[in-house]
């Protein structure tokens, strides 16, 4: 007979369930898969969801409960279990197993029953760690995928491009994001040298789930890397993601190493200008806009026959001329991943790659390619 009983305050047991369900598909084909499995031993106790292609699991130390009278193991349907917690007063909750699968959850004056599932059902979600993880800065981290998600494909026609390129040589960590219209480049040191070199690609989507459950504080994550998963460890949470399968494409010819054009220009000035343009743009057009140079004069235009048009005008410091038409979207995202007071805009000619980077910081790199008009 399956049996379980604790204790615990709805705060801790909410917290983990919250992060526990974010790996629940409601659309799972494997029924037992919309539950999450609790596991209580000794230690504590222990959450686990998945839908094949992300897994989680939460732990909350035996410290942390009220009280821990039996251990034993349940799987419940996960959409109720986090609304019921969810709506149920703060203070302490008592959980408990009876006849086999019937969970009884309760408070001073409230009290849910709800089938559970044999234990025994749910997969083993292999969640083994390496013996040298890669350890991070979780502020590091979190910025690195900010800096660089916004780049990768929507359409799963190539499904590669959904996901952020992670190569690694030596100490150094390269991410990429691409979605073949423009891309993202950004290089983080890391705490050791690798003996292998690295090259995977991580679906963008399950990098911005773990980078939302990550807290702000200085703490670290470790990334434990397999041929065919990676496996992320963030104090008492386990982040386990497939990898996508196929060669990423090499963009290391991509990005030209010298420019004809370098405007450095305010961040401010340069964001709000393409910012205003991009109102009488439309998807249909791609949001195109025009950038004209002429010597020190720097003009952001929009002409659409339907809408309207607009122009706006700056100095800069330049001897230079050219005429080069963009994506406002992609722009406009390229340049608020810096966050600077100052960015350098760099170009060759109306048909190469627009380049944006940063003096102070040259750990990143954003490229957009440019549109031609008739």
């Amino acid at each position: 007979m399956i049996k379980m009983k604790f204790v615990v305050k709805k705060e801790i047991l909410l917290d983990s369930l919250n992060n526990t369900s974010k790996a629940i598909s409601t659309k799972n084909l494997i029924p037992i898969l919309t539950g999450i499995k609790f596991d209580l031993k000794e230690e504590g106790l222990y959450l686990y969801a998945s839908d094949t292609d992300v897994s989680i699991r939460t732990y909350i130390p035996r410290d942390k409960l009220t009280s821990l009278d039996e251990v034993g193991s349940i799987v419940i349907g996960g959409k109720y279990i986090v609304e019921i917690i969810r709506k149920l007063p703060n203070t302490d909750i008592s959980i408990e197993v009876i006849d086999g699968y019937k969970l009884i959850i309760s408070t001073d004056n409230t009290e849910f029953n709800l089938n559970g599932v044999n234990p025994n059902e749910y997969p083993n979600l292999d969640l083994d760690e390496t013996k040298e993880p890669i350890v991070i800065n979780t502020e590091v981290f979190k910025e690195m995928i900010n800096q660089t998600v916004f780049a990768t494909s929507p359409s799963e026609t190539r499904p590669l491009l959904t996901g952020i390129n992670f190569r690694i040589s030596g100490s150094e960590l390269e991410v990429l994001a691409t979605d073949s219209y423009r891309l993202a480049r950004k290089l983080v040191s890391i705490d050791h040298e690798v003996e292998n070199d690295v090259n995977i690609v991580i679906p963008g989507k399950n990098l911005v789930e773990l980078s939302k459950m990550l807290d702000d504080e200085d703490s670290t994550l470790e990334i434990h890397l397999f041929s065919n998963k990676v496996l992320f460890k963030y104090g008492n949470m386990v982040f386990l993601s497939r990898l996508l399968s196929g060669t990423y494409p090499t963009t290391s010819n991509i990005i030209p190493k010298d420019f004809n054009i370098e405007l450095e220009c305010s961040f401010d000035d340069l964001f709000n200008m393409i910012d205003r343009a991009s109102l009488l743009t439309s998807d249909r057009d791609k949001n195109t806009i025009k950038l004209s140079l002429n010597k020190n004069e720097l003009m952001i235009s929009s002409n659409s026959p339907e809408i309207g048009k607009v122009e706006e005008k700056i100095e800069v410091e330049s001897d230079k001329e050219i005429n080069i038409s963009f994506s406002s979207k992609f722009m406009l995202d390229a340049i608020k991943s810096f966050n600077k007071e100052k960015i350098i805009i760099c170009m060759n000619n109306d048909s190469s790659p627009i380049v944006i980077k940063n003096s102070e910081d040259t750990s990143l790199v954003q490229l957009v390619l440019p549109i031609k008009t008739c």
